[in-house]
């Protein structure tokens, strides 16, 4: 007996991505995979988005709808509300899916109820679409199963947004995505693992993500204030302060010889009595003189 193949919704959220939007699309309307619907919501873009997604709309037939900018959160949560699969796949529209993510990533599920998310590994390219050298790659990061202490902890490399394939069921259970806190992924992971859902990460490329200027990991002040936020979320576990403290040693270290302002607020967030290496190596660069670096 044939089981039913169970649908998969995949949401993009486009905002200003003019230049990938149609990459992005044509990656999830050539997917191997044949039970996909596919929701695009464009969140007030300023540039020519819009009219690139409506030529493929009238090509393909796909769900597009044009909204005020609401923030991803915002409209990740009104599209899961309207999705019909039981599989949800948010999805950047600067990224790329490899032809057989999806079907992949349902078989594996298929008889896993304890997965609430299916992920798998990246390989990264710049903004024109070329592959970044060998060496700095992550492609081939084993398998691993992540539990809630796993993706708090840092234990294990964590699942890349772009594969993330949700339960609809574990979103409803956690409540969806937090709209106040606008760096959705980390949130939403440690969410549905508390509540006691496992995150599968196969060890192949699923997608391709694209590195360029407008990369939210690059605005640091947005990052930090996100994940802050995030893990206060889970202040009562015994490790949250250390969690916190590994975090701003981190965000400190990156930022020492970039944004010597910012990097003097993490700073002065980590008590003395908890430097560690990164905060010492941090010091070093923000003490030299920029011509000696």
């Amino acid at each position: 007996m044939n089981i039913p193949l169970p649908l998969v919704t995949v949401i993009v959220a486009s905002y200003n991505h003019g230049p990938y939007i149609e990459a992005c699309l044509l990656s999830v309307l050539q997917q191997s995979y044949p039970n996909i619907e596919l929701l695009v919501i464009d969140d007030g873009s300023s540039d020519d988005s819009v009219a690139r997604i409506e030529k493929l709309q009238n090509e393909h037939g796909f769900d597009f709808h044009v909204q005020k900018n609401q923030g991803l959160t915002r409209t990740l949560n009104a599209a899961i509300a309207r999705a019909k699969g039981s599989l949800i796949a948010p999805f950047g529209s600067d990224d790329i899916m490899f032809p057989e993510r999806i079907a992949k990533q349902v078989h594996y599920m298929q008889d896993k109820p304890e997965v609430g998310i299916c992920a798998g590994n990246i390989e990264l390219m710049d903004s024109e679409g070329n592959p970044f050298p060998e060496k700095r790659q992550q492609r081939d990061i084993p398998f691993r199963r992540l539990d809630f202490e796993d993706v708090f902890l840092e234990r294990k490399p964590y699942p890349p947004a772009p594969t993330l394939l949700f339960r609809k069921e574990a979103l409803e259970k956690v409540g969806g995505f937090d709209p106040e806190i606008r760096l959705e992924d980390l949130l939403i992971e440690l969410k549905i693992t508390h509540a006691g859902y496992y995150i599968d990460c196969l060890g192949e490329p699923l997608a391709r993500y694209r590195k360029h200027a407008t990369n939210t990991y690059k605005n640091h002040r947005f990052m930090a204030d996100n994940i802050l936020r995030t893990y206060t979320v889970f202040k009562d576990h015994p490790q949250y302060e250390a969690v916190r403290i590994r975090f701003l040693s981190s965000m400190f270290l990156k930022c020492a010889n970039r944004d010597r302002a910012l990097a003097r607020e993490f700073l002065a967030q980590i008590p003395i009595s908890q430097w560690n290496k990164k905060v010492w190596r941090g010091l070093v660069r923000l003490l030299l003189p920029l011509e000696k670096r």
